[in-house]
């Protein structure tokens, strides 16, 4: 497909004598022309910029769509503007597909300029790119709806078919080496197209239940008398949408391309980002269940526990392996009176003392606290939760039930 394209803006670039540069309707780039000139301002910032990052800022998106380019249907005629690092005039081909714009071809422009029987030819081109276009476009939606479908499915015979119609969209990437990835919270409920995303085989959104944040200052369900409601948040309750990615990988041991992947999700996301798991590598689509509830697991931890992230492999997340296959049944008994908002100083002293091993000094050194106030706090917890400190089982259990209150 990217050979198809790279044909085509060669042939637009012949067309008019000029290089071309082709970017979808987001500002990525697809393809672009040979620049073969000696004239410095062939490569003005903007288009240097397009052709190495291979996308364009927001400001120079909203710039250009300023002269009308998105409505219109023929070419487009941009001036120099050296304040916006736009050196060269500019003209722009609409790309598009029955009426809606797919994407655009940038062409430097110069008097005299093209003749119009040129352009009309390069727009019967342009429209030739638009049929590419929007036959990926449906592909693309084909293998969402076939993974999406695939991960909210119950294993049997739902999930075999979902696998199975998945691997036929996918085709021969199927049966190669691949890792999930799980962006969660994803704004929006649309999904990028794979073509933004390296090395991505798919893309979905899937419902997403976010950790209950007890302990992190976060949303806390409380009950009429304004303590920590013993349910928590409602087990179950969708707080949004998680993004699903399917990377494509070269090695088991190298998940670098699902980490690149997941970053420039997140930085396309902004602060409306959230935190990143990463599956397992597997090969084939036979345990792509599996591979999602570790994805998700690692995002999940990494919510809850924001030093774990934001990209968080399933191989690094240590007890939230375990802690994250627990049902979602609402806060451990033993910790519910240690979870009311009055004692949230108690239940940051207590995991703190746990996260290190129960050494004294270390916990009251970290907490920034005089060691007589650390033994008076856990004290109190021991008295709030009715537990002995000094009983290995006994921690054990609070810290697992403070970890996993997080969740």
């Amino acid at each position: 497909m990217k050979g198809d394209y790279q044909e085509l803006v060669d042939e637009i670039s012949t067309l008019l004598d000029t290089p071309a540069t082709l970017e979808n309707r987001d500002f990525g780039l697809i393809a672009f022309g040979a620049h073969d000139s000696d004239d410095d301002s062939a490569m003005d910032p903007v288009r240097t910029r397009s052709i190495l990052t291979k996308k364009s800022t927001p400001a120079v998106r909203a710039w250009f769509e300023g002269f009308g380019i998105t409505r219109a249907t023929g070419p487009v005629r941009i001036p120099a503007t050296p304040d916006a690092g736009v050196y060269r005039d500019r003209i722009c081909l609409p790309v598009r597909h029955r009426g809606v714009a797919l994407g655009y071809v940038w062409l430097l422009d110069a008097e005299p300029g093209p003749s119009p029987e040129r352009l009309s030819a390069a727009m019967d081109v342009a429209a030739r790119i638009g049929d590419l276009l929007a036959a990926e476009e449906r592909a693309g939606a084909d293998v969402s709806r076939e993974l999406r479908t695939t991960l909210t499915a119950e294993r049997g015979r739902q999930y075999d078919t979902a696998v199975a119609d998945l691997r036929a969209a996918l085709g021969p990437d199927a049966d190669g080496l691949h890792a999930l990835v799980c962006l969660a919270p994803w704004p929006g409920e649309d999904s990028p197209s794979p073509r933004s995303v390296p090395a991505a085989s798919a893309l979905c959104t899937v419902p997403w239940t976010a950790p209950g944040g007890l302990l992190t200052g976060g949303p806390a369900a409380h009950g009429p008398d304004g303590s920590a409601d013993p349910a928590g948040p409602a087990p179950g309750a969708p707080a949004g949408r998680a993004l699903a990615v399917l990377v494509r990988l070269r090695a088991a041991d190298n998940l670098s391309p699902a980490a690149t992947a997941a970053g420039r999700l997140r930085t396309a996301a902004g602060d409306a980002a959230g935190m990143a798991g990463i599956a397992a590598p597997r090969r084939g689509l036979a345990d792509l269940d599996v591979s999602w509830r570790e994805a998700s697991s690692a995002a999940r931890a990494a919510t809850a526990h924001p030093h774990l992230g934001p990209l968080a492999e399933w191989s690094a997340i240590g007890p939230y392996r375990m802690l994250t296959a627990l049902p979602r049944t609402g806060p451990d008994p033993v910790v519910r009176a240690l979870l009311a908002p009055a004692h949230t100083e108690l239940a940051r002293t207590a995991e703190a003392f746990l996260d290190h091993a129960g050494q004294a000094g270390r916990t009251a050194t970290v907490l920034g606290i005089h060691r007589q106030t650390l033994y008076y706090r856990l004290s109190r917890v021991e008295q709030l939760t009715g537990l002995d400190l000094d009983e290995g089982e006994d921690r054990l259990l609070l810290h697992m039930a403070l970890k996993a209150a997080r969740l």
